[in-house]
């Protein structure tokens, strides 16, 4: 009787190392390939490239697959259990690091009916480290990065934006990351925030800066990123420029915009009730997001209604009623805003969101309650953290600090120990070398 061989596989970008995997299982049996899921694989690392269906055409397609299963969480252990394999064929790269725990479990669990683990040595000179900065190289496509946000919502509970005002820094948002025991944690895309791109051209948060002078800005991070992009929208402007605001967004590639429900001239919410501001009527405001829809052309591309209820000193019960109302207009998702340094507010607004039959993704700025965690931002329900101005704010103390040390020492020495080297600044841009 022929055995029966598992291979647990992503295999987002297929490379020699996968086929001499699935060519060793081979020649121990008939093999199953156990295909992570998008949720799994972004459960430790990025989003894949190619979505599940993709990767299954591709793995299925191989010459030795037998057949691909979902393998919808990074632990074998349900999947073995299902399927009971004489044997688990895996890369001996897992022995250390984020996978060594789960290489014990699969062990064990193989224990209980008497299966066994076979190690394939790791393949020498293949790298999916530089395949993927490979493909970062390369770029992406306007259609690719904007459907990328909805894929992320799809497999992700919580995903997490910084704030970019030039090129620069959207190459920070796009490689910060940090190794954690449950695998690499990164920023899942870009928040092109109205307050930092003016302030970062020394304009006043008021939508003096236009869509146009803004696209600018846009198109140097496009150029040099891949991330997703949400685009503040601050009111949306009047409903018969916001159809074009929405083409050439949706045209560039961007994935979302987020308009708030105020009118007149823009002051920044964290103002609240210490300056005039109005929220525009129910109705003005389901008129402006049906006209969105109807003008864009992808199904990707979202449309997200900021909430000013809680800004402004209403009640829950009053964000709750304009998001009932904007959803059924045709809102993708809601952002809910709060001056309140404990976010208690957000939570009880969170509560009453979660109720909703036809509930959408929830998006969340905790800059005034910032000891919030991204984790009790998940737990009540928060499905996109912005982080909307933090980069900006740093940049400015850092850059004040450098012009008056070489003001007060006449030389810029000094600054040496608090500036990175002009080499690695470099290096981080493509192309350089």
């Amino acid at each position: 009787m022929t055995a029966s061989v598992y291979v647990g596989m992503s295999a987002d970008l297929i490379h020699p190392g996968h086929i001499n995997i699935i060519n060793q299982a081979a020649e121990h049996g008939d093999v199953t390939v156990g295909l992570l899921t998008d949720q799994a694989i972004a459960s430790y690392k990025r989003v894949p490239f190619m979505d599940f269906e993709q990767r299954r055409a591709v793995i299925g397609a191989l010459k030795g697959v037998s057949r691909v299963v979902p393998q919808e969480t990074l632990d074998y252990i349900p999947n073995l259990r299902t399927y009971k394999p004489d044997i688990v064929v895996h890369g001996d790269d897992w022995q250390t690091g984020v996978q060594a725990k789960v290489r014990q479990s699969v062990i064990d669990v193989l224990g209980e009916w008497g299966g066994k683990l076979v190690e394939v040595p790791y393949t020498q000179g293949i790298s999916s480290t530089k395949f993927h900065k490979a493909m970062k190289e390369i770029g992406t496509t306007p259609d690719i990065r904007r459907a990328s946000l909805r894929r992320m919502l799809a497999a992700k509970p919580l995903v997490r934006f910084a704030d970019l005002h030039s090129g620069l820094s959207g190459l920070i948002i796009e490689k910060a990351k940090v190794e954690t025991e449950n695998g690499t944690r990164e920023f899942d895309g870009m928040w092109a925030s109205s307050l930092t791109d003016s302030t970062s051209k020394g304009k006043p948060d008021i939508e003096a800066v236009d869509t146009t002078a803004r696209a600018i800005t846009l198109n140097e991070v496009l150029e040099v990123t891949t991330k997703p992009i949400i685009y503040d929208g601050d009111t949306g402007g009047k409903t018969e420029h916001f159809v074009f605001t929405v083409r050439t967004l949706e045209r560039l590639g961007v994935s979302a915009v987020i308009i708030e429900d105020k009118t007149g001239l823009k002051k920044n919410s964290l103002f609240g009730t210490d300056v005039a501001q109005t929220q525009a009527s129910i109705e003005e405001f389901s008129d402006k997001i049906r006209a969105g829809k109807a003008a864009q052309h992808s199904d990707d591309f979202m449309i997200i209604a900021r909430l000013e209820s809680l800004i402004l000193g209403h009640s829950v019960e009053h964000a709750m009623e304009r998001a009932k109302a904007f959803i059924e207009a045709g809102a993708d998702g809601c952002m809910i805003h709060s001056r309140h340094k404990d976010g208690q507010e957000i939570f009880d607004f969170c509560k009453e969101y979660n109720k909703l039959e036809n509930r959408k993704p929830l998006v969340v700025v905790p800059s005034s309650y910032n000891h919030v965690t991204e984790d009790e931002l998940k737990e009540h329900g928060a499905n996109i953290v912005i982080y909307a101005n933090q980069l900006l704010r740093s940049a400015y103390p850092a850059m004040m600090n450098t012009a008056k040390s070489i003001l007060t020492h006449q030389r810029s020495k000094e600054c040496d120990e608090n500036m990175m080297p002009i080499k690695e600044i470099l290096e981080l841009i493509p192309g350089t070398k």
